[in-house]
C-alpha cells in the first residue's frame, strides 16, 4: 500500500535528517545522491526543513563552486538543547549539549553519604542548573539519566533499591519539578553505557551482544537483534544475583551476596589483591580498579596469578551468559573491566573458549570514564531528535 504523499515526506525528511546528524553539513546533490531521490524532491524537502527552522546554510562546497548547488545544509544546532547526568552513589555528573550533541558546558559534584537526602538533591539540581546557565541555554528540551538500579518499564521511573542513596529516586522528581518544559528519562547505568559502545565504542555497529559491568556492583546490559532487553520487571542483567560456585552460600531476593557479585564485585576484587600482595597506588581509584590496574602494569608472578584468577571468576559470569543468550560477543565495562584492559579480556575470552562450546569474543570497553554520561547524552539526543524530526512534515 503506498504511503501518503504526508507520510511520504515525513520519511524523507526524517532520512535527509538523519544523514545531516551522521554525516554532517551537504549540499543538495549530495542528499540527492545519499538519499537516491529525485533533485525536485530534494529541492521540496530542504526547502520545508530550511522554513521548519531545522537546518540552515552553514557555508559552501568547494572553493571553485558557487550559487545554490554548492550550499552547505547543516542541521540547527541550537534549535533544542540537551543535558544528561550520570548518577553515582557518591557524587552526579551533567553534560550540557546542543541538539547534534556538541558538548557546550559540563561539571561534577560529589556528594558525600552523610549529606541527607533533601540537601544532595538541591545540591544536584543547583549543579544542573548552573551547568545549563554557562552553556548559554535558555531551556532543555530533554534530559537522559543514567543511575544505578532498576527502571520500572511501566512507568519509566527510578524503582527504590536496597543500598542506594534515597536522593536518586528524589533527583528524578525535583529536576522534572524544576524544569517543567523539558521531558526527564531514566535509565539504568549498565544500559546506557552499553548503547554508548554500540554507537561509539568497543560494540560499535554490533547488533548483537553483552556488556558486562564490573564496578562497585556487576551487572549486564544485554542487546539482541538491536535492541536493548529490559525484561519483564526490568531487571535483565541482574547478573550479581546469578548463583553460582566458589561463593558461600547463595544470594537472595533482598542480598546479592553468595551470587556472582560475590565473586566479581569491587569488594571481592579488593580482596583477592590483597591475598596476591597486589596494591593500588593511593587515592588515584576505587581500590579494586587500582588493584587491576596495577596487576597488568606489572611483571611478576603475583600480579600475574590475581589476574589469572580474577579472569576465572568472571569467566564463571559470562559463560552463563553466554549459554543462555548466544551473543557472539561480550565487552567488559565499569572500573574494574577498564582497568583490565585488554590483559584481563584476553585472560577471559580464553577461558571461555574452554567452557562454553559457543563462540564469544570477549572486548575491554574504550569509552572509559565516560560510557553512561555518553549514553545518556546518546538517549536524550534520540528523544529530542525524534519529537523536532517528526513533526518537520506538519
Amino acid at each position: 500500500m503506498a504511503a501518503s504523499p504526508s507520510t511520504a515526506r515525513a520519511i524523507n525528511d526524517r532520512l535527509a535528517l538523519r544523514l545531516l546528524q551522521q554525516e554532517g553539513p551537504l549540499t543538495a546533490g549530495q542528499l540527492k545522491q545519499l538519499t537516491g531521490l529525485s533533485r525536485p524532491t530534494v529541492a521540496d524537502l530542504v526547502e520545508r526543513l530550511a522554513a521548519a527552522g531545522l537546518i540552515a546554510v552553514v557555508g559552501e562546497a568547494g572553493e571553485q563552486r558557487r550559487g545554490p548547488n554548492a550550499r552547505l545544509y547543516g542541521i540547527v544546532a541550537g534549535r533544542a538543547h540537551l543535558a544528561a547526568l550520570d548518577v553515582r552513589t557518591e557524587g552526579v555528573s551533567v553534560v550540557v549539549s546542543d541538539l547534534v550533541g556538541g558538548v557546550l558546558a559540563e561539571a561534577s559534584l560529589p556528594i558525600t553519604g552523610d549529606a541527607g537526602t533533601g540537601p544532595a538533591v538541591e545540591q544536584a539540581v543547583a549543579l544542573v542548573e548552573r551547568t545549563v546557565k554557562e552553556a548559554g541555554a535558555d531551556r532543555l528540551h530533554t534530559v537522559g539519566i543514567g543511575a544505578p538500579g532498576l527502571i520500572d518499564p511501566a512507568s519509566g521511573e527510578l524503582r527504590d533499591s536496597t543500598g542506594l542513596p534515597e536522593w536518586h529516586r528524589r533527583l528524578v522528581a525535583a529536576l522534572q519539578e524544576r524544569l517543567p518544559e523539558a521531558r526527564v528519562i531514566v535509565e539504568n547505568e549498565t544500559n546506557l553505557a552499553a548503547l554508548a559502545e554500540q554507537r561509539d565504542g568497543a560494540a560499535r555497529d554490533r547488533d548483537t551482544f553483552v556488556l558486562l559491568w564490573l564496578g562497585h556492583g556487576t551487572g549486564a546490559a544485554v542487546i539482541l537483534d538491536g535492541t536493548l532487553r529490559r525484561g519483564a520487571s526490568g531487571g535483565t542483567g541482574e547478573i550479581g544475583f546469578l548463583p553460582v560456585p566458589g561463593t558461600r552460600g547463595l544470594p537472595s531476593a533482598t542480598d546479592c551476596a553468595g551470587g556472582f557479585h560475590s565473586l566479581a564485585g569491587a569488594a571481592a576484587v579488593a580482596e583477592l589483591a590483597g591475598e596476591y600482595g597486589v596494591t593500588a597506588e593511593p587515592g588515584t581509584e576505587p581500590p579494586a580498579a587500582g588493584a587491576v590496574r596495577t596487576a597488568v602494569a606489572g611483571t611478576g608472578s603475583p600480579e600475574a596469578r590475581f589476574l589469572d584468577t580474577l579472569a576465572d571468576r568472571i569467566a564463571v559470569g559470562a559463560a552463563a551468559v553466554v549459554a543462555l543468550l548466544d551473543p557472539g560477543y561480550v565487552v567488559l565495562g565499569g572500573e574494574i573491566g577498564r582497568a583490565g584492559g585488554e590483559p584481563l579480556a584476553a585472560r577471559v575470552r580464553d577461558r571461555l573458549a574452554v567452557m562454553s562450546p559457543l563462540p564469544a569474543d570477549v572486548r575491554p570497553s574504550t569509552l572509559g570514564g565516560g560510557a553512561v554520561l555518553r549514553g545518556a547524552l546518546l538517549t536524550a539526543r534520540d528523544h529530542a531528535q525524534n519529537d523536532l524530526f517528526g513533526a518537520s512534515a506538519h
